[in-house]
């Protein structure tokens, strides 16, 4: 083994143990191999398409990576350079000349010695800045582009395009499909089917040596499989990619990163936490998933948000059916849209008993028609459409009520009184039954007397939630309320609504925050 195979040799096994199985590929036939480069992006960097004057631009922290394939020359690195093919999906081919330009210049300020490993943090490191990309990645839009009836010649070669006589010396593409691991024996994946190969200007005997080195394509008089049938994928196409690639690889980092649990504080892997993408928070699955189940299993669909305290961003929904599971979420998305109907002033709901559909209320009048069903009603008695006359169920009590008007007894005035009548009613005989009942009569007792007192026990132990108007009872703990339609926090003495900073509100107001009115359950 002389010096060059020796360099050779220890030169790929530096760089199989450093970049590892990932990012670097040897054949095992030949010195010969593949290298994935993934460069490295400064803080807020964007990728931008423009598209007429709409210019649609997003925040990206990964690119796919530069795909440098290479052939060590048996003289390499004393006197001939690598020959190579530098491809990527999203520089164009002048970009890519450029940057094999500069690799070649790179191996002659060698000096003769291993240079693949100087290519790769060049690339990594200071690609985009030699390119003239600081923080912004702007995609070329799609622009038809017609053929040249006056292609260029070999001796005057068109900056942009080679005739197909001729040859490359390093081959230089755009990588059109995404992501991709390539062959390295078919060499239609070296061309980009926009443009073809570009060719690295040579100023000196040693590039002409490269050249010679790196054809390893058909004689010129043989035939070429030409792109001319394929169609390059749209800019658009290339941004959707892009963002895939970059939304994979955070995914990945986000596994491979240790997190606090918001809840339990144990840290985890990321691959056993989930993040709340409203607010970035990160709790286990096993907490969140816990957290989550109770709240739908009490009903409580508005209370799936985030547990941090003072948060209000929560789960997408698929991150509650992950967690969840199938029998849950089927119950949370239910309730959820029933709780969203019910909050809406124009939605009713169809009275049949087979049907129960939501039905939006006209504006125009009191009757709407089940679009489920097609039963036309009332929406204020939920019967059977009567016209513009009043409703028959109150048409029917006004009438029974002057009927008896003559011949009974007024029901109590006062709560007390009420509640008294309902207490003797209830405990006493039937004969007592029968006695108050012919006094005040019987479906009054029953309904009316019975409906008073709901009310009236409603208006006494519950109040208005301040923001959605729901009626919120309380029967211990301290002034701090929450609303368990809407998830708002208010106080109970005042039905002042309380911001993040609650605590102030009973340091400098007159309510006290363990102070509340001790009532009656009986």
């Amino acid at each position: 083994m002389n010096a060059d195979e020796a360099d050779q040799e220890d030169e790929l096994l530096a760089l199989q143990s450093i970049l590892g199985s990932d990012e670097f590929f040897r054949k095992e036939s030949k010195n010969a191999g593949e290298i994935r480069v993934s460069v490295e992006l400064p803080a807020d960097f964007s990728v931008a398409l423009k598209e007429g004057e709409t210019l649609r631009q997003y925040e990206i922290s990964f690119l796919p990576p530069l795909q440098l394939t290479f052939d060590l020359p048996e003289d390499y690195p004393s006197l001939s350079p690598p020959s190579f093919t530098l491809t990527c999906s999203w520089l164009t081919q002048t970009q890519l000349s450029l940057l094999g330009a500069h690799l070649a210049d790179l191996f002659r300020a060698s000096g003769g010695a291993v240079v693949l490993f100087t290519w790769v943090m060049f690339l990594k490191e200071d690609a985009l800045r030699f390119l003239d990309i600081l923080s912004l990645l702007e995609l070329p839009s799609d622009e038809p582009r017609t053929p040249d009836p006056n292609p260029a010649s070999p001796s005057e070669p068109n900056k942009d395009q080679l005739p197909p006589e001729s040859e490359p010396k390093d081959g230089l593409s755009r990588d059109d499909s995404f992501p991709r691991q390539p062959d390295l024996s078919d060499p239609s994946l070296e061309a980009d089917p926009m443009e073809t190969l570009s060719e690295v200007p040579n100023a000196s005997e040693s590039d002409a040596r490269m050249s010679d080195r790196t054809r390893d394509t058909p004689d010129p008089g043989e035939p070429r499989p030409t792109h001319s049938g394929l169609s390059p994928p749209p800019s658009d196409t290339l941004l959707t990619q892009l963002l895939v690639y970059d939304a994979t690889q955070q995914q990945r980092r986000f596994a491979s990163t240790v997190f606090d649990c918001g809840v339990c504080y144990t840290g985890r892997l990321g691959s056993d936490c989930v993040q709340l993408p409203g607010c970035g928070h990160v709790f286990c699955r096993a907490c969140l998933a816990q957290f989550c189940k109770l709240q739908i299993t009490e009903g409580n669909v508005w209370g799936v948000t985030c547990p941090q305290a003072a948060c209000a961003a929560g789960p997408t929904p698929a991150q509650v059916k992950s967690l969840v599971g199938e029998e849950l979420f089927s119950r949370y998305d239910r309730l959820l849209l029933q709780n969203t109907l019910d909050a809406m002033p124009d939605v009713v709901y169809c009275p049949r008993l087979s049907c129960g559909a939501a039905v939006i209320q006209e504006s125009s009048g009191a009757a709407t028609v089940c679009s489920v069903c097609g039963f036309a009603f009332c929406v204020a008695c939920r019967k059977t459409y009567h016209g513009r006359e009043d409703c028959q169920g109150k048409k029917n009590r006004r009438t029974k009520e002057e009927h008896n008007q003559g011949e009974r007894v007024d029901l109590p005035q006062t709560a007390e009184g009420i509640k008294a009548l309902w207490d003797d009613y209830s405990s006493g005989s039937k004969q007592r039954k029968r006695l108050l009942e012919a006094r005040y009569g019987r479906e009054i007792l029953r309904n009316s007397l019975e409906d008073c007192l709901s009310e009236n026990w409603m208006e006494t132990n519950s109040k208005y939630c301040p923001y959605c108007f729901c009626r919120i009872e309380k029967n211990q703990g301290c002034n701090i309320m929450t609303c368990s339609r809407c998830g708002r926090m208010f106080c109970w003495a005042c039905l002042a609504k309380l911001s993040n900073h609650r605590s102030a509100h009973f340091q400098d107001g007159s309510c006290s925050l363990w102070e509340y009115d001790l009532y009656s359950y009986s």
